[in-house]
C-alpha cells in the first residue's frame, strides 16, 4: 500500500468543496467511501458501523445518481427533501446525511484519541469516543451492542502497523483530522439550520 489508508481521503478532501464554497456531493461521499477501509481494519468490532456507513452513503450516492445536476450540492438533497416534508423519514437522504455526519464523528473522534492517548489500549479509545459523539443519539439497544462490539477491538499496535502502509500514519491521522472535522463541523450547521441535527435513532 503507498502511503498510509488514509492517502486516498486526504487527496479526496482537497476537492470536496465548490470553488464557490459549496459541498459538493460526489467528492463528500468518495471521501467517506475511502475512510471504508480503515473500518475493515478493525474487523468484527466495527461491523455495525461500517454497514451502517455503507447503507448512508449508497442511499445518498442513488439520490445523486438519479439526477447529478440537480443534486452536484450536497444540501440540495435535504433541501428538497424539507419542502416535501419526507426529510424526518427513516429512510430520507437527510437522515442518511446526519448518520453519516455521525459515525464520521465518531471515527475522527477515535483517530484524535489514538494520537493523544498513546497508552490507552483501543478498546478505551473507541468507548471515550463513542461517549463524545454517538451515544447520546443512540436508544440503549444500538448502545449495548456498540458497547458489545468494543470488546472485539484490535490490539492498538497491530491496528496502527496495518494502517500505516509505507506513510507516517501519525501525520496522516492529524491531516485528516483536522482538514476532515471542520467538513463535519459544516453538516452540521447546515442541519441545524433546518431542524434536522437532533434526531435520535429510533
Amino acid at each position: 500500500m503507498e502511503g498510509t489508508v488514509f492517502t486516498p481521503s486526504l487527496e479526496g478532501i482537497k476537492h470536496v468543496k465548490s470553488d464557490e464554497g459549496e459541498m459538493l456531493s460526489k467528492p463528500f461521499l468518495d471521501v467517506c467511501k475511502n475512510i471504508l477501509p480503515v473500518i475493515d481494519k478493525f474487523g468484527a468490532a466495527m461491523a455495525l458501523v461500517k454497514s451502517d456507513i455503507g447503507g448512508n452513503i449508497s442511499r445518498l450516492e442513488s439520490k445523486y445518481s438519479s439526477n447529478p445536476s440537480a443534486y452536484n450540492h450536497l444540501y440540495s438533497m435535504v433541501k428538497e427533501e424539507i419542502e416535501s416534508k419526507s426529510a424526518k423519514g427513516s429512510s430520507s437522504c437527510t437522515n442518511g446525511l446526519l448518520w453519516l455526519t455521525r459515525a464520521m464523528d465518531f471515527l475522527v473522534e477515535l483517530f484524535r484519541n489514538l494520537l493523544a492517548h498513546p497508552e490507552w489500549p483501543m478498546s478505551q479509545a473507541c468507548s471515550d469516543s463513542y461517549a463524545k459523539t454517538l451515544k447520546k443519539w443512540h436508544g440503549w439497544l444500538a448502545s449495548s451492542s456498540f458497547s458489545v462490539a468494543m470488546k472485539l477491538a484490535p490490539d492498538r499496535k497491530k491496528f496502527m502497523d496495518v494502517i500505516g502502509g509505507t506513510g507516517d500514519i501519525n501525520a496522516d491521522i492529524e491531516k485528516f483530522c483536522s482538514t476532515f472535522a471542520p467538513l463535519l463541523e459544516e453538516n452540521h450547521k447546515f442541519l441545524v439550520s433546518v431542524g434536522m441535527d437532533d434526531l435520535k435513532a429510533s
